[in-house]
């Protein structure tokens, strides 16, 4: 299917990795030149470099903390015109409200949660001058089936999820949508982070993480190209009326009764 996508610019945030440079590939093999941001400067070059060559699109890069409001200005200033705002830069630390201290649940938040609305802050107004333009946050499963657990991550993706209902129900009437993604577990480095600190705190073994797994939907997370075609497909034209939703990618785990 041709999403029309071709010369459009996205800039995606947190695409060094996982599910940030997943989609970053799926868009370039639709077209779409790219601007990826993250903290990594040596994964950032090498990315950039693999997917222009692959596809032949544009890809430039810049490397900040996206928790930092005056690295978020030059990363705006830089790059003021793109069509497509993918918000996936965050990791919320996860355990039980006494394993969450202070410094690093607003570390976390800083990142994700505050990353997310001030970036869609930016961008929102330079696309409604313009009246066009996507914005898409990667929010989390955890937001959607809340667990004591990863309490600081379960209110910050419920937060997001609010966030971009409330924005998207009206953005429309500037030209822009804006919506949100939540992905359940997916195969990344975050997935096994969270899965150490579970397996620990339930099993008194991080190394037994791999045991969450059964419960899963085909006990196994998603892989990254289980998620990113959706991204995709929801920035495209095909998806013009989409717009103040949740789509949740988790293989049905929020509806399901118990552990996943």
């Amino acid at each position: 299917m041709d999403l029309h996508l071709a010369g459009r610019t996205a800039l995606i945030t947190g695409a060094s990795k996982g599910i940030g440079l997943a989609v970053a590939e799926c868009f370039a093999s639709e077209g779409v030149n790219l601007v990826l941001a993250a903290r990594s400067k040596e994964q950032l070059e090498e990315n950039a470099a693999e997917l222009s060559k692959k596809y032949g699109v544009k890809v430039e890069y810049m490397a900040l903390d996206l928790s930092n409001q005056t690295e978020r200005d030059k990363l705006v200033a830089a790059y003021p015109d793109v069509d497509i705002l993918i918000n996936n830069a965050g990791a919320i630390p996860g355990g039980t409200i006494n394993e969450v201290d202070d410094k690093a649940w607003r570390a976390g938040w800083d990142l994700k949660v505050f990353g997310y609305i001030n970036m869609t802050r930016a961008y929102f107004n330079k696309m409604a001058a313009r009246k066009n333009g996507v914005i898409i946050c990667i929010c989390g499963l955890g937001g959607e089936k809340l667990d004591f657990g990863y309490i600081a991550g379960a209110a910050g993706n419920a937060s997001l999820m609010a966030f971009a209902r409330a924005m998207g129900g009206r953005s429309v009437d500037q030209g822009v949508r804006v919506l949100a993604v939540n992905p359940g577990p997916v195969l990344t480095d975050r997935t096994v982070y969270l899965g150490k600190i579970r397996a620990k705190r339930e099993l008194g073994d991080e190394t037994r993480f791999n045991e969450n797994f059964k419960h899963m939907p085909y006990q196994r997370p998603a892989t990254v190209e289980e998620v990113a075609p959706m991204v995709v497909f929801l920035a495209s034209d095909h998806s013009n009326y989409i717009s103040g939703t949740v789509v949740t990618i988790d293989g049905g785990i929020a509806n399901r009764q118990g552990t996943p």
